[in-house]
Protein backbone atom coordinates (compact mmCIF):
# COMPACT_ATOMS: atom_id res chain seq x y z
CA UNK A 1 0.00 0.00 0.00
CA UNK A 2 2.56 2.59 0.12
CA UNK A 3 3.16 3.25 -3.20
CA UNK A 4 -0.72 4.15 -3.79
CA UNK A 5 -0.30 5.82 -0.40
CA UNK A 6 2.07 8.34 -1.72
CA UNK A 7 -0.14 9.05 -4.93
CA UNK A 8 -3.26 9.25 -2.83
CA UNK A 9 -1.11 11.93 -0.93
CA UNK A 10 0.23 13.26 -4.03
CA UNK A 11 -3.22 13.90 -5.07
CA UNK A 12 -4.47 15.45 -2.19
CA UNK A 13 -1.98 17.81 -1.96
CA UNK A 14 -2.65 19.15 -5.65
CA UNK A 15 -6.11 19.40 -4.75
CA UNK A 16 -5.25 21.52 -1.39
CA UNK A 17 -3.00 23.84 -3.97
CA UNK A 18 -5.24 23.76 -6.54
CA UNK A 19 -8.19 25.20 -4.39
CA UNK A 20 -5.79 27.63 -2.39
CA UNK A 21 -4.42 29.51 -5.64
CA UNK A 22 -7.78 29.60 -7.06
CA UNK A 23 -9.02 31.01 -3.78
CA UNK A 24 -7.91 35.19 -4.74
CA UNK A 25 -10.62 34.18 -8.07
CA UNK A 26 -13.04 34.41 -6.09
CA UNK A 27 -14.96 36.61 -3.79
CA UNK A 28 -14.18 34.82 -0.89
CA UNK A 29 -10.48 35.24 -0.38
CA UNK A 30 -11.38 38.99 1.67
CA UNK A 31 -12.80 36.58 4.31
CA UNK A 32 -9.36 34.48 4.44
CA UNK A 33 -6.82 35.63 7.49
CA UNK A 34 -4.00 38.05 6.98
CA UNK A 35 -1.09 35.49 6.95
CA UNK A 36 -2.52 33.27 4.48
CA UNK A 37 -3.29 36.87 1.89
CA UNK A 38 0.71 37.19 2.64
CA UNK A 39 2.08 33.93 2.06
CA UNK A 40 -0.08 32.92 -1.02
CA UNK A 41 -0.80 34.33 -4.44
CA UNK A 42 -3.30 37.33 -3.77
CA UNK A 43 -3.77 38.46 -7.28
CA UNK A 44 -5.69 35.21 -8.70
CA UNK A 45 -6.58 34.36 -12.57
CA UNK A 46 -6.70 37.94 -14.20
CA UNK A 47 -9.36 38.14 -17.06
CA UNK A 48 -8.13 38.98 -20.63
CA UNK A 49 -9.49 42.17 -22.48
CA UNK A 50 -12.01 39.92 -24.20
CA UNK A 51 -13.65 39.08 -20.91
CA UNK A 52 -13.94 42.07 -18.92
CA UNK A 53 -13.56 44.68 -21.57
CA UNK A 54 -11.65 47.73 -21.92
CA UNK A 55 -9.10 49.35 -24.73
CA UNK A 56 -6.65 47.85 -27.07
CA UNK A 57 -4.15 50.71 -29.01
CA UNK A 58 -1.65 49.99 -31.73
CA UNK A 59 0.50 53.11 -31.54
CA UNK A 60 2.98 54.13 -34.08
CA UNK A 61 6.33 55.95 -32.64
CA UNK A 62 7.26 58.30 -35.78
CA UNK A 63 10.87 57.42 -35.51
CA UNK A 64 12.04 59.64 -38.92
CA UNK A 65 10.60 62.86 -36.98
CA UNK A 66 12.56 61.49 -33.92
CA UNK A 67 15.51 62.04 -36.25
CA UNK A 68 14.45 65.05 -37.43
CA UNK A 69 13.90 66.51 -34.19
CA UNK A 70 17.19 65.15 -32.65
CA UNK A 71 19.16 66.86 -35.97
CA UNK A 72 16.86 70.45 -35.34
CA UNK A 73 18.38 70.31 -31.92
CA UNK A 74 21.53 69.69 -32.84
CA UNK A 75 21.74 72.51 -35.68
CA UNK A 76 20.83 74.81 -32.41
CA UNK A 77 23.68 73.53 -30.49
CA UNK A 78 26.37 74.27 -33.37
CA UNK A 79 25.07 77.71 -34.05
CA UNK A 80 25.28 78.52 -30.15
CA UNK A 81 28.12 76.62 -30.29
CA UNK A 82 30.37 78.84 -33.23
CA UNK A 83 28.52 81.94 -31.23
CA UNK A 84 31.01 80.91 -28.13
CA UNK A 85 33.95 80.85 -30.12
CA UNK A 86 33.55 83.87 -32.27
CA UNK A 87 32.01 82.50 -35.60
CA UNK A 88 29.73 85.31 -35.94
CA UNK A 89 29.39 84.86 -40.05
CA UNK A 90 28.14 81.03 -40.30
CA UNK A 91 24.33 79.86 -41.08
CA UNK A 92 23.57 76.79 -39.57
CA UNK A 93 20.38 74.28 -40.64
CA UNK A 94 19.04 71.08 -41.33
CA UNK A 95 19.06 70.54 -44.68
CA UNK A 96 17.30 67.14 -45.30
CA UNK A 97 16.37 64.02 -42.15
CA UNK A 98 20.30 63.13 -41.61
CA UNK A 99 22.27 66.56 -42.79
CA UNK A 100 22.70 69.31 -41.10
CA UNK A 101 24.92 72.41 -43.17
CA UNK A 102 26.59 74.99 -42.36
CA UNK A 103 27.45 77.94 -44.53
CA UNK A 104 30.19 80.60 -43.92
CA UNK A 105 30.53 83.66 -45.27
CA UNK A 106 33.34 85.33 -43.91
CA UNK A 107 37.38 84.34 -43.28
CA UNK A 108 37.38 81.79 -41.20
CA UNK A 109 38.51 78.22 -42.41
CA UNK A 110 36.39 75.53 -42.98
CA UNK A 111 39.12 73.21 -40.54
CA UNK A 112 38.73 75.66 -38.28
CA UNK A 113 35.03 75.04 -38.05
CA UNK A 114 35.49 71.20 -38.26
CA UNK A 115 37.27 71.01 -35.24
CA UNK A 116 35.47 72.81 -33.26
CA UNK A 117 32.13 70.82 -33.64
CA UNK A 118 33.98 67.75 -34.11
CA UNK A 119 35.22 68.43 -30.34
CA UNK A 120 31.75 68.55 -29.16
CA UNK A 121 29.23 65.81 -31.62
CA UNK A 122 31.62 63.33 -32.02
CA UNK A 123 28.78 61.91 -33.49
CA UNK A 124 28.30 63.72 -36.38
CA UNK A 125 30.18 62.95 -39.79
CA UNK A 126 31.96 65.24 -41.97
CA UNK A 127 30.33 64.86 -45.69
CA UNK A 128 31.80 66.15 -48.75
CA UNK A 129 30.26 69.27 -50.10
CA UNK A 130 30.95 70.52 -54.01
CA UNK A 131 30.12 74.21 -52.85
CA UNK A 132 33.03 76.50 -51.46
CA UNK A 133 32.29 77.77 -48.01
CA UNK A 134 29.51 75.36 -47.24
CA UNK A 135 29.75 72.21 -44.65
CA UNK A 136 27.87 69.14 -44.37
CA UNK A 137 27.87 67.29 -41.45
CA UNK A 138 25.45 63.80 -40.93
CA UNK A 139 24.82 61.05 -38.83
CA UNK A 140 25.62 57.59 -39.60
CA UNK A 141 22.90 55.09 -40.27
CA UNK A 142 23.55 53.60 -36.97
CA UNK A 143 23.62 56.87 -35.22
CA UNK A 144 19.67 56.96 -37.03
CA UNK A 145 18.71 53.60 -35.77
CA UNK A 146 19.86 54.14 -32.05
CA UNK A 147 17.60 57.44 -32.21
CA UNK A 148 14.88 55.22 -33.35
CA UNK A 149 15.26 52.47 -31.44
CA UNK A 150 15.48 55.66 -28.47
CA UNK A 151 12.30 56.87 -29.79
CA UNK A 152 10.17 54.23 -29.24
CA UNK A 153 11.82 53.08 -25.80
CA UNK A 154 10.89 56.94 -24.86
CA UNK A 155 7.33 56.56 -25.97
CA UNK A 156 7.04 52.75 -24.49
CA UNK A 157 8.67 54.81 -20.96
CA UNK A 158 6.20 57.50 -20.95
CA UNK A 159 2.71 56.04 -21.86
CA UNK A 160 3.44 53.39 -19.29
CA UNK A 161 3.93 56.72 -16.86
CA UNK A 162 0.63 57.88 -17.48
CA UNK A 163 -0.93 54.74 -17.52
CA UNK A 164 0.11 53.98 -14.22
CA UNK A 165 -1.00 57.52 -12.93
CA UNK A 166 -4.72 56.97 -14.57
CA UNK A 167 -4.33 53.59 -12.05
CA UNK A 168 -5.41 50.66 -14.81
CA UNK A 169 -5.43 47.42 -13.06
CA UNK A 170 -2.98 44.94 -14.80
CA UNK A 171 -2.35 46.73 -18.14
CA UNK A 172 -0.56 44.96 -20.64
CA UNK A 173 2.21 47.88 -22.86
CA UNK A 174 4.75 46.22 -24.92
CA UNK A 175 6.32 46.72 -28.21
CA UNK A 176 5.39 45.14 -31.37
CA UNK A 177 7.53 44.74 -34.36
CA UNK A 178 10.52 47.95 -35.12
CA UNK A 179 8.10 51.32 -34.12
CA UNK A 180 4.27 49.68 -32.90
CA UNK A 181 3.60 50.11 -29.44
CA UNK A 182 0.20 48.15 -28.20
CA UNK A 183 -1.72 49.25 -25.34
CA UNK A 184 -4.23 47.15 -23.48
CA UNK A 185 -6.38 48.59 -20.71
CA UNK A 186 -8.59 45.76 -18.94
CA UNK A 187 -11.56 47.04 -17.43
CA UNK A 188 -11.19 50.67 -18.36
CA UNK A 189 -14.01 52.94 -17.83
CA UNK A 190 -13.30 56.12 -19.42
CA UNK A 191 -11.76 55.37 -22.84
CA UNK A 192 -11.59 58.96 -24.71
CA UNK A 193 -10.03 60.37 -20.99
CA UNK A 194 -7.24 57.58 -21.25
CA UNK A 195 -6.53 57.66 -24.91
CA UNK A 196 -5.84 61.72 -24.17
CA UNK A 197 -3.63 60.87 -21.31
CA UNK A 198 -1.34 58.19 -23.37
CA UNK A 199 -1.12 60.68 -26.37
CA UNK A 200 0.39 63.53 -23.84
CA UNK A 201 3.83 64.02 -23.04
CA UNK A 202 5.58 63.43 -19.84
CA UNK A 203 6.91 66.35 -18.10
CA UNK A 204 10.77 66.26 -16.81
CA UNK A 205 11.54 68.39 -14.35
CA UNK A 206 15.11 69.32 -11.96
CA UNK A 207 13.99 70.79 -8.62
CA UNK A 208 15.87 71.16 -5.17
CA UNK A 209 15.29 69.07 -2.23
CA UNK A 210 14.29 71.45 0.92
CA UNK A 211 16.81 69.35 3.40
CA UNK A 212 16.70 72.52 5.49
CA UNK A 213 13.29 72.52 6.74
CA UNK A 214 12.45 70.82 10.12
CA UNK A 215 9.80 68.76 8.07
CA UNK A 216 12.51 66.67 5.74
CA UNK A 217 13.94 65.73 8.81
CA UNK A 218 10.91 64.32 10.37
CA UNK A 219 9.19 62.47 6.89
CA UNK A 220 9.69 58.47 7.06
CA UNK A 221 12.47 56.93 5.56
CA UNK A 222 10.78 54.68 3.53
CA UNK A 223 6.80 53.70 3.63
CA UNK A 224 4.77 50.82 1.47
CA UNK A 225 3.40 51.32 -1.64
CA UNK A 226 0.31 52.71 -1.14
CA UNK A 227 0.46 54.17 1.52
CA UNK A 228 0.90 57.71 -0.01
CA UNK A 229 -2.10 59.66 0.17
CA UNK A 230 -1.79 58.87 3.65
CA UNK A 231 1.50 60.39 4.13
CA UNK A 232 0.02 63.51 2.44
CA UNK A 233 -2.27 63.78 4.50
CA UNK A 234 -0.50 63.72 7.82
CA UNK A 235 1.71 66.25 6.99
CA UNK A 236 -0.41 68.54 4.53
CA UNK A 237 -1.02 71.53 7.16
CA UNK A 238 2.93 71.41 8.08
CA UNK A 239 4.12 71.66 4.05
CA UNK A 240 5.15 74.67 3.00
CA UNK A 241 3.91 76.71 0.73
CA UNK A 242 6.53 76.89 -1.86
CA UNK A 243 7.33 73.02 -1.05
CA UNK A 244 5.51 69.95 -2.01
CA UNK A 245 5.99 66.27 -1.05
CA UNK A 246 7.21 63.78 -4.21
CA UNK A 247 7.94 59.95 -3.99
CA UNK A 248 10.97 57.81 -5.22
CA UNK A 249 9.82 54.27 -6.11
CA UNK A 250 12.29 51.55 -4.71
CA UNK A 251 12.16 47.92 -5.29
CA UNK A 252 13.73 45.39 -3.16
CA UNK A 253 16.07 43.21 -5.88
CA UNK A 254 15.68 39.94 -3.08
CA UNK A 255 12.17 40.03 -2.23
CA UNK A 256 10.63 42.09 -4.93
CA UNK A 257 8.67 44.47 -2.67
CA UNK A 258 8.04 47.83 -4.03
CA UNK A 259 8.59 50.75 -1.05
CA UNK A 260 8.41 54.92 -1.72
CA UNK A 261 10.95 57.58 -0.53
CA UNK A 262 9.16 60.68 0.55
CA UNK A 263 11.01 63.80 0.10
CA UNK A 264 10.55 67.44 0.51
CA UNK A 265 10.94 69.35 -2.83
CA UNK A 266 11.13 73.04 -3.86
CA UNK A 267 7.82 73.22 -6.11
CA UNK A 268 10.21 76.06 -8.11
CA UNK A 269 11.80 74.17 -11.23
CA UNK A 270 15.00 74.77 -11.82
CA UNK A 271 15.23 72.94 -14.90
CA UNK A 272 12.92 71.39 -17.67
CA UNK A 273 12.90 68.81 -19.78
CA UNK A 274 13.01 70.24 -22.69
CA UNK A 275 16.47 71.57 -22.51
CA UNK A 276 17.83 68.33 -22.37
CA UNK A 277 19.17 67.03 -25.48
CA UNK A 278 20.26 63.77 -24.74
CA UNK A 279 20.67 61.11 -22.01
CA UNK A 280 22.61 57.58 -22.24
CA UNK A 281 24.38 54.77 -20.38
CA UNK A 282 27.94 55.07 -19.59
CA UNK A 283 30.68 53.29 -17.93
CA UNK A 284 33.13 54.14 -15.47
CA UNK A 285 36.39 53.61 -14.77
CA UNK A 286 35.81 50.96 -12.36
CA UNK A 287 32.69 49.05 -14.60
CA UNK A 288 30.28 50.86 -12.48
CA UNK A 289 26.75 52.38 -14.79
CA UNK A 290 26.13 55.74 -14.75
CA UNK A 291 23.82 58.41 -16.72
CA UNK A 292 25.41 60.87 -19.12
CA UNK A 293 22.99 63.85 -19.75
CA UNK A 294 23.55 66.46 -22.40
CA UNK A 295 21.45 69.98 -22.27
CA UNK A 296 21.23 72.52 -25.03
CA UNK A 297 23.27 75.70 -25.05
CA UNK A 298 20.22 77.56 -22.47
CA UNK A 299 20.24 74.52 -20.42
CA UNK A 300 24.04 74.37 -20.06
CA UNK A 301 23.95 77.62 -19.14
CA UNK A 302 21.19 77.54 -16.47
CA UNK A 303 22.73 74.42 -14.95
CA UNK A 304 26.39 75.70 -14.48
CA UNK A 305 24.28 78.52 -13.09
CA UNK A 306 21.83 75.90 -10.74
CA UNK A 307 24.94 74.06 -9.89
CA UNK A 308 27.79 76.63 -8.89
CA UNK A 309 25.06 77.89 -6.15
CA UNK A 310 23.70 74.89 -4.53
CA UNK A 311 27.05 72.63 -4.15
CA UNK A 312 27.11 70.02 -1.66
CA UNK A 313 22.67 70.17 -1.94
CA UNK A 314 20.35 67.51 -3.61
CA UNK A 315 18.53 67.41 -6.59
CA UNK A 316 15.66 65.74 -7.64
CA UNK A 317 15.37 64.70 -10.98
CA UNK A 318 11.30 64.11 -11.50
CA UNK A 319 9.38 62.58 -14.11
CA UNK A 320 5.78 62.93 -13.86
CA UNK A 321 5.54 64.10 -10.63
CA UNK A 322 7.58 60.70 -9.34
CA UNK A 323 11.35 61.23 -8.01
CA UNK A 324 13.31 59.27 -10.02
CA UNK A 325 16.93 59.90 -8.27
CA UNK A 326 18.18 62.63 -6.16
CA UNK A 327 22.14 63.10 -6.46
CA UNK A 328 24.14 65.32 -4.15
CA UNK A 329 25.93 68.13 -6.40
CA UNK A 330 29.53 67.16 -5.76
CA UNK A 331 30.60 70.43 -7.87
CA UNK A 332 29.89 73.44 -10.29
CA UNK A 333 28.58 71.38 -13.83
CA UNK A 334 29.34 73.60 -16.85
CA UNK A 335 29.64 72.85 -20.37
CA UNK A 336 26.00 71.70 -20.62
CA UNK A 337 26.82 68.11 -19.47
CA UNK A 338 26.74 66.14 -16.55
CA UNK A 339 26.68 62.36 -14.88
CA UNK A 340 24.05 61.42 -12.64
CA UNK A 341 25.80 58.19 -10.75
CA UNK A 342 24.53 55.98 -7.68
CA UNK A 343 24.51 52.01 -7.09
CA UNK A 344 23.08 51.75 -10.46
CA UNK A 345 22.44 48.03 -11.94
CA UNK A 346 23.20 48.65 -15.73
CA UNK A 347 19.48 47.68 -16.02
CA UNK A 348 18.26 50.55 -13.70
CA UNK A 349 20.71 53.24 -15.36
CA UNK A 350 19.25 52.58 -18.92
CA UNK A 351 15.66 52.84 -17.21
CA UNK A 352 16.70 56.28 -16.19
CA UNK A 353 18.21 57.20 -18.81
CA UNK A 354 14.96 56.05 -20.99
CA UNK A 355 13.37 58.00 -18.44
CA UNK A 356 15.01 61.12 -17.98
CA UNK A 357 15.26 61.45 -22.85
CA UNK A 358 10.78 60.39 -21.84
CA UNK A 359 10.53 64.12 -20.95
CA UNK A 360 13.01 65.36 -23.24
CA UNK A 361 12.61 64.34 -26.39
CA UNK A 362 9.14 63.03 -26.68
CA UNK A 363 8.73 61.38 -30.41
CA UNK A 364 5.24 61.82 -32.14
CA UNK A 365 3.29 58.98 -32.14
CA UNK A 366 0.11 58.42 -34.25
CA UNK A 367 -2.64 55.74 -33.82
CA UNK A 368 -3.00 53.22 -36.18
CA UNK A 369 -6.04 50.61 -34.25
CA UNK A 370 -8.52 51.88 -31.58
CA UNK A 371 -10.45 48.85 -30.48
CA UNK A 372 -13.07 49.17 -27.73
CA UNK A 373 -14.45 45.94 -26.07
CA UNK A 374 -17.63 46.98 -24.14
CA UNK A 375 -18.02 45.43 -20.32
CA UNK A 376 -21.39 43.83 -21.61
CA UNK A 377 -19.52 42.29 -24.42
CA UNK A 378 -16.89 40.34 -21.88
CA UNK A 379 -19.70 39.18 -19.61
CA UNK A 380 -21.42 38.10 -22.53
CA UNK A 381 -18.10 35.80 -23.84
CA UNK A 382 -18.26 34.61 -20.11
CA UNK A 383 -21.38 33.51 -20.23
CA UNK A 384 -21.01 31.51 -23.54
CA UNK A 385 -17.30 30.10 -23.01
CA UNK A 386 -18.52 28.81 -19.70
CA UNK A 387 -21.73 27.38 -21.28
CA UNK A 388 -19.97 25.66 -23.68
CA UNK A 389 -17.34 24.28 -20.98
CA UNK A 390 -20.29 22.91 -19.53
CA UNK A 391 -21.92 21.03 -22.37
CA UNK A 392 -18.23 19.91 -23.17
CA UNK A 393 -17.85 18.53 -19.82
CA UNK A 394 -21.53 17.34 -19.35
CA UNK A 395 -21.26 15.16 -23.04
CA UNK A 396 -17.96 13.85 -22.44
CA UNK A 397 -18.78 12.69 -18.44
CA UNK A 398 -22.28 11.22 -19.67
CA UNK A 399 -20.20 9.21 -22.81
CA UNK A 400 -17.81 7.77 -20.87
CA UNK A 401 -20.45 6.52 -17.84
CA UNK A 402 -22.26 4.94 -20.97
CA UNK A 403 -19.45 3.19 -22.88
CA UNK A 404 -17.37 2.44 -20.11
CA UNK A 405 -19.20 1.93 -16.68
CA UNK A 406 -17.77 2.05 -13.93
CA UNK A 407 -14.10 2.54 -15.63
CA UNK A 408 -15.31 5.19 -17.67
CA UNK A 409 -16.88 6.90 -14.27
CA UNK A 410 -13.42 6.83 -12.62
CA UNK A 411 -11.78 8.36 -16.04
CA UNK A 412 -14.65 11.14 -15.32
CA UNK A 413 -12.60 11.88 -11.93
CA UNK A 414 -9.83 12.29 -13.50
CA UNK A 415 -11.43 14.79 -15.72
CA UNK A 416 -12.46 16.28 -12.69
CA UNK A 417 -9.04 16.68 -11.15
CA UNK A 418 -7.42 18.03 -14.36
CA UNK A 419 -9.60 20.69 -14.19
CA UNK A 420 -9.16 21.47 -10.83
CA UNK A 421 -5.25 21.34 -11.09
CA UNK A 422 -5.27 23.44 -14.34
CA UNK A 423 -7.33 26.06 -12.79
CA UNK A 424 -5.17 26.18 -9.63
CA UNK A 425 -2.09 26.27 -11.83
CA UNK A 426 -3.70 29.56 -13.62
CA UNK A 427 -4.49 31.06 -10.23
CA UNK A 428 -0.91 30.63 -8.75
CA UNK A 429 0.66 31.70 -11.73
CA UNK A 430 -1.73 34.87 -11.82
CA UNK A 431 -2.39 33.97 -15.23
CA UNK A 432 -4.92 36.41 -17.76
CA UNK A 433 -7.58 34.03 -18.94
CA UNK A 434 -8.69 35.32 -22.49
CA UNK A 435 -11.39 33.63 -24.49
CA UNK A 436 -9.15 31.21 -26.16
CA UNK A 437 -7.92 29.78 -23.43
CA UNK A 438 -11.08 28.96 -22.32
CA UNK A 439 -10.56 27.18 -25.88
CA UNK A 440 -7.28 25.78 -24.58
CA UNK A 441 -9.38 24.65 -21.43
CA UNK A 442 -12.00 22.86 -23.28
CA UNK A 443 -9.16 21.21 -25.80
CA UNK A 444 -7.57 19.66 -22.28
CA UNK A 445 -10.88 17.96 -21.36
CA UNK A 446 -10.88 16.38 -24.65
CA UNK A 447 -7.29 14.86 -24.36
CA UNK A 448 -8.14 14.14 -21.31
CA UNK A 449 -10.57 11.62 -22.51
CA UNK A 450 -8.27 10.18 -25.28
CA UNK A 451 -5.67 9.40 -23.19
CA UNK A 452 -8.44 7.25 -20.92
CA UNK A 453 -10.09 5.94 -23.68
CA UNK A 454 -6.54 4.53 -24.55
CA UNK A 455 -5.91 2.85 -21.36
CA UNK A 456 -9.29 1.51 -21.03
CA UNK A 457 -9.41 -0.09 -24.68
CA UNK A 458 -5.95 -1.26 -23.63
CA UNK A 459 -7.11 -2.84 -20.67
CA UNK A 460 -9.86 -4.29 -22.50
CA UNK A 461 -7.71 -5.86 -24.83
CA UNK A 462 -6.04 -7.88 -22.26
CA UNK A 463 -9.24 -8.98 -20.17
CA UNK A 464 -10.96 -9.97 -23.55
CA UNK A 465 -7.39 -12.50 -22.76
CA UNK A 466 -8.44 -13.71 -19.86
CA UNK A 467 -5.91 -12.01 -18.03
CA UNK A 468 -7.08 -11.48 -14.16
CA UNK A 469 -7.65 -8.02 -13.61
CA UNK A 470 -5.00 -6.82 -11.96
CA UNK A 471 -2.50 -7.63 -14.24
CA UNK A 472 -4.92 -6.41 -17.34
CA UNK A 473 -4.99 -2.96 -15.49
CA UNK A 474 -1.31 -3.18 -15.19
CA UNK A 475 -0.67 -3.94 -18.83
CA UNK A 476 -3.46 -1.85 -20.25
CA UNK A 477 -1.32 1.02 -18.50
CA UNK A 478 2.01 -0.56 -19.50
CA UNK A 479 1.06 -0.59 -23.17
CA UNK A 480 -0.80 2.72 -23.26
CA UNK A 481 2.22 4.31 -21.92
CA UNK A 482 4.62 5.67 -24.72
CA UNK A 483 1.47 6.17 -27.08
CA UNK A 484 -0.58 8.86 -24.43
CA UNK A 485 3.58 10.22 -23.46
CA UNK A 486 4.28 10.51 -27.53
CA UNK A 487 1.26 12.71 -28.28
CA UNK A 488 1.41 14.86 -25.52
CA UNK A 489 4.72 15.25 -26.09
CA UNK A 490 4.04 16.43 -29.57
CA UNK A 491 1.40 19.03 -28.49
CA UNK A 492 3.44 20.19 -25.77
CA UNK A 493 6.29 21.07 -28.13
CA UNK A 494 3.49 22.84 -30.75
CA UNK A 495 2.00 24.37 -27.66
CA UNK A 496 5.26 26.10 -26.43
CA UNK A 497 5.95 27.23 -29.94
CA UNK A 498 2.70 29.06 -29.86
CA UNK A 499 3.95 30.68 -26.53
CA UNK A 500 7.06 31.89 -27.53
CA UNK A 501 6.07 32.97 -30.94
CA UNK A 502 2.56 34.59 -30.74
CA UNK A 503 1.35 37.26 -29.40
CA UNK A 504 -1.86 38.07 -27.13
CA UNK A 505 -4.45 35.62 -27.30
CA UNK A 506 -2.41 33.63 -28.77
CA UNK A 507 -0.18 33.45 -26.02
CA UNK A 508 -3.30 32.68 -23.60
CA UNK A 509 -3.91 29.98 -25.96
CA UNK A 510 -0.87 27.99 -25.32
CA UNK A 511 -0.63 28.72 -21.51
CA UNK A 512 -3.58 27.08 -20.91
CA UNK A 513 -2.68 24.02 -23.12
CA UNK A 514 0.35 23.62 -21.82
CA UNK A 515 -0.81 23.49 -18.69
CA UNK A 516 -3.62 21.16 -19.23
CA UNK A 517 -1.07 18.73 -21.07
CA UNK A 518 1.12 18.73 -17.85
CA UNK A 519 -1.59 17.94 -15.72
CA UNK A 520 -3.13 15.52 -17.95
CA UNK A 521 -0.56 13.08 -17.64
CA UNK A 522 -0.41 12.92 -13.83
CA UNK A 523 -3.68 12.35 -13.95
CA UNK A 524 -4.27 10.07 -16.35
CA UNK A 525 -1.57 7.76 -15.42
CA UNK A 526 -1.18 8.54 -11.91
CA UNK A 527 -4.80 9.52 -10.59
CA UNK A 528 -6.55 6.75 -12.22
CA UNK A 529 -4.42 4.18 -11.68
CA UNK A 530 -4.65 4.82 -8.19
CA UNK A 531 -8.59 4.30 -7.71
CA UNK A 532 -7.87 0.81 -9.75
CA UNK A 533 -4.98 -0.19 -7.10
CA UNK A 534 -7.10 0.48 -4.08
CA UNK A 535 -9.89 -1.10 -5.76
CA UNK A 536 -7.50 -4.39 -6.27
CA UNK A 537 -5.94 -4.24 -2.68
CA UNK A 538 -9.26 -3.93 -0.84
CA UNK A 539 -11.74 -5.81 -3.07
CA UNK A 540 -9.52 -8.06 -5.16
CA UNK A 541 -11.41 -8.11 -8.30
CA UNK A 542 -12.54 -10.79 -9.90
CA UNK A 543 -14.27 -8.44 -12.91
CA UNK A 544 -14.22 -5.01 -13.96
CA UNK A 545 -16.70 -2.86 -15.82
CA UNK A 546 -15.52 -1.57 -18.56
Amino acid sequence: MKPVRGRLLALGIIVVLSGAFFLPSTPYFAMMPAWWQEYFPSKGTRLGLDLQGGMHLVLEVQTDKAVEINLDRTADGINGLLEENDILDAEVKRIDQTNVQVVVSGEHLESEIETVISETYATLIRRSSDEEGVLIFGISEQEAKRIKEGAVEQALETIRNRVDEFGVAEPLIQTQGLKEIVVQLPGIKDPKRALRLIKSTAQLEFKLLDEDHVLARELPQLIAAGQEDSTLQEFADRIPEEDEILFERQVNLDSGVVSKVPYLIKKQAMLTGDLLTDARVQVGEFNEPYVSISFDRTGGKIFDTVTAANVQKRMAIILDDTVYSAPVIQERISGGRAQITGSFTHQEAADLAIALRAGALPAPVAIIQNLTVGPSLGRDSIEKGATSMAIAAFLVVVFMIYYYRISGLIADVALVLNVVGLIGALGGLEATLTLPGIAGIILTIGMGVDSNVLILERIREEIRQEKPVRLAIDAGYNKALLTIVDAHVTTLITGFALFVFGTGPIKGFAVTLCLGIGINLFTALVGTKVVYDIGNNRWRFKRLSV
